[in-house]
């Protein structure tokens, strides 16, 4: 069978698991011939399928993320590795960086926190996105900053980035330009899907019986933590704007909401 025509069946039998299940086929046959998904559409489409597809196909057809198959995922202008026990970056959440390229332009921060690293997702980002900073990222996994350091090593960056186990800023004696935080969000009954539910750590997505559980503990140490004229870039979960801008209105904090591509209020933006 050639490429082409794996990847065409491949596809349908993942319509019945994944709600992308062309793109899923491509990226798992580009991983299983070595390339990347762009070789594979102009030039590998003719060349007999690799043996080893069906065994990938097999892994996503049981519900496992394809990033945890290929051990990678591309996010902002970076590729990151990841694996099981840390939350797998998502587009929705480059919102973050682009409230921030917005506000800082190409100056940039000088000093960066990510509260919640895990691979390193936004402080990798945005230290890839100005090469003047410097930052911290902390989370309270040690098996997602052993990823975290791993990419920072990769991407050339590890003399930038200290990467500390910890509970959110609690520990932190210091002002940052620019704060970044994707807390867990998701209301404990929620209904996920299994590539969600039954392979990403728990830990990272659920936030009590009504999501906010994080926010309430994160909101009193940002005035303390946030420069004067800095900003902190909040990731937040679909309705939650309300009640997130009052718990961190309550600290006597600016707040502002930010649009992802899809128009859904995503992130909000914090000041003095």
């Amino acid at each position: 069978m050639k490429v082409r025509e794996a990847v065409a069946a491949a596809a349908r039998r993942l319509a019945r698991t994944s709600g992308t299940p062309r793109l899923d086929a491509e990226l798992l046959m580009a991983e299983a011939l070595g390339v990347e998904r762009e070789e594979l559409l102009l030039s590998r489409l003719d060349a007999p399928a690799p043996p080893g597809f069906e065994a990938l196909l097999k892994r996503r057809e049981a519900g496992e993320p394809v990033a945890y198959i290929t051990g990678r995922r591309a996010f902002w202008t970076i590729e990151l590795e990841v694996g099981p026990g840390a939350l797998i970056p998502r587009p929705d959440t480059e919102t973050l960086i682009e409230a921030a390229v917005e506000h800082f332009g190409e100056a940039g921060p000088k000093r960066i926190l990510d509260l919640g690293t895990g691979p390193g997702t936004l402080l990798l980002a945005a230290l890839a996105q100005w090469p003047g900073a410097t930052g911290i990222g902390v989370d309270a996994s040690e098996c997602a900053l052993a990823l975290a350091r791993r990419n920072a090593g990769r991407l050339g960056v590890a003399e930038r980035a200290e990467l500390r186990i910890g509970d959110w800023g609690e520990a932190i004696e210091e002002e940052f330009d620019l704060i970044l935080c994707n807390p867990p969000y998701v209301e404990e009954a929620a209904d996920l899907p299994l590539d969600v539910s039954a392979f990403e750590p728990h830990e990272a997505l659920f936030a009590g019986s009504d999501g906010l559980d994080d926010y309430r503990r994160i909101a009193p140490g940002i005035p303390r933590l946030l420069a004067p004229a800095g900003i902190a870039c909040i990731e937040i979960g679909a309705g939650q704007e309300q009640a997130v801008t009052v718990l961190f209105a309550a600290e006597g904090l600016s707040v502002r909401p930010r649009r992802d591509l899809a128009g859904h209020v995503r992130c909000l933006l914090l000041g003095h």
